[in-house]
């Protein structure tokens, strides 16, 4: 089966969705698929090999900005946009665009997008169209998210294949929109994703609540959890000195600060004197001052020694990382979609310690590998970390349960044949073997 990924690049640190994808399409290649991955927007930063590093960048970011600001650069020639398209370009303004996640700008790019060719960049969706033509007509296109539902109308359309997608974070991005841009575009998804044959999210929770905010149908909604290869994490030989791990994003959504509050807590109640708080993950040039300003809090708490603060890791310090890490805890303070950083925990043989909310519900509910707690609270996130430093025992139970779970249920070999099975339902054969039938 022939396979086109289109996902949005961030340029400039580690994406969730980025990492998923290209996983993703390197496991179908293993299981004899024909994947392609096609960036959008800026180039991809991953931790691992691209699984095409030869494909060209579409809908590149200077492009569509510039296209958004002024008619002209609807309307200019081919090469003068290839020139703008230069990765080492787009990377060069990457480190802005990471930062800016709202205002009228982006709001009102965000909604052309979703437009598609209706939008002021529908010049990129005819270079895409005819890319895909020029290379092989797939058996399907995968959107990495559902703010590029406007490319599913014009795609189906010329090429007659089915457009499927996947949904991960939209509410949150969309929701931080400013006014009028919010509801705009929130309008617009709804209607441009019946032109999208289904949707596929990480977690019941995610696929519920999407659902009824794009005013999707039950036929147009799928789970499948997202997955990783076991292979690249290993659990520590031997249990590590007790440490509290945190592995994502360094901002203020993903909950950071009450990590370095809950530890402070944990070490003013002196139960575990000797416990260190290690933090890994993307850090933009945006973040690093929020960084900073938590290591100055640990410091005033006289805890600073006891933290370290590990930006930007390559999957092999990520997989170092974890078997130092005797749990992990990433309280996210908004609706997570999946977590997939609770899946290298495990793979890894590291339980969680997480709020009792969204997605981190439905997967610690699933798998018993960690703890939940009530959300929001620092107090209550230490309490959880007290129980599992207090009983090693039951921690490494609760890893090895899911170490178990990601060999199983949560692996990228099963993630992968998942998403083909759903592909081959929408399938002109299979189509008309179900209407043969009805």
């Amino acid at each position: 089966m022939k396979i086109f990924l289109l996902t949005p690049g961030t340029g400039s640190y580690h994406c969730g969705v980025c990492l998923r994808d290209n996983a993703l399409a390197k496991e179908l290649i293993r299981q004899g698929h024909d994947a392609v991955m096609l960036p959008m927007y800026l180039p991809l930063t991953l931790d691992e090999t691209a699984a095409s590093p030869d494909t060209p960048i579409f809908f590149g970011g200077i492009n569509v900005y510039l296209q958004q600001k002024s008619a002209l650069f609807r309307h200019t020639p081919r090469w003068l946009d290839a020139i703008l398209n230069q990765r080492w370009l787009l990377k060069l303004v990457a480190g802005g665009a990471a930062s800016q996640t709202g205002g009228p700008d982006i709001g009102a790019l965000t909604h052309s997008m979703l437009l598609g060719e209706d939008g002021r960049q529908a010049k990129e969706l005819d270079e895409l169209i005819a890319w895909m033509k020029a290379h092989g007509k797939p058996d399907a296109v995968w959107l990495s998210t559902a703010l590029l539902a406007g490319l599913a109308r014009r795609i189906r359309r010329e090429l007659g294949i089915p457009v499927l997608g996947s949904l991960q974070g939209e509410d949150s991005f969309l929701d931080s929109l400013a006014e009028p841009w919010r509801t705009r575009c929130w309008e617009t998804l709804a209607e441009r994703a019946r032109d999208v044959n289904t949707f596929v999210a990480p977690s019941r929770y995610y696929a519920d609540l999407m659902g009824a905010r794009m005013k999707l149908a039950p036929p147009q909604l799928r789970v499948i959890p997202n997955g990783i290869a076991p292979g690249d994490f290993t659990p520590a030989p031997a249990p590590p000195p007790l440490a509290v791990g945190y592995l994502a994003r360094m901002t203020v959504g993903k909950g950071l600060g009450t990590v370095v509050e809950a530890f402070i807590l944990l070490k003013k109640r002196g139960r575990f004197p000797a416990v260190k708080l290690l933090i890994a993950g993307a850090m933009t040039a945006g973040d690093a001052a929020y960084a900073e300003s938590l290591k100055t809090k640990l410091n005033a708490a006289g805890c600073g020694t006891d933290a370290e603060f590990h930006p930007n890791v390559s999957r092999e310090e990520k997989a170092a990382f974890l078997r130092r890490c005797t749990l992990l805890s990433v309280p996210a303070n908004y609706g997570e979609a999946f977590g997939l950083y609770i899946t290298e925990a495990w793979a890894a043989g590291v339980p969680v310690v997480q709020p009792r909310c969204a997605a981190f519900t439905e997967l610690v509910g699933a798998t018993g590998a960690g703890i939940l707690c009530a959300p929001g609270s620092a107090e209550a996130l230490a309490d959880g970390w007290e129980k599992l430093l207090a009983d090693p025992a039951k921690a490494r139970e609760m890893g090895a349960r899911g170490r178990a779970a990601v060999e199983g249920e949560f692996s990228l070999a099963r993630m992968a044949e998942r998403f083909v099975a759903l592909t081959t339902e929408f399938q002109p054969s299979a189509l008309a073997r179900q209407q043969g039938c009805a």
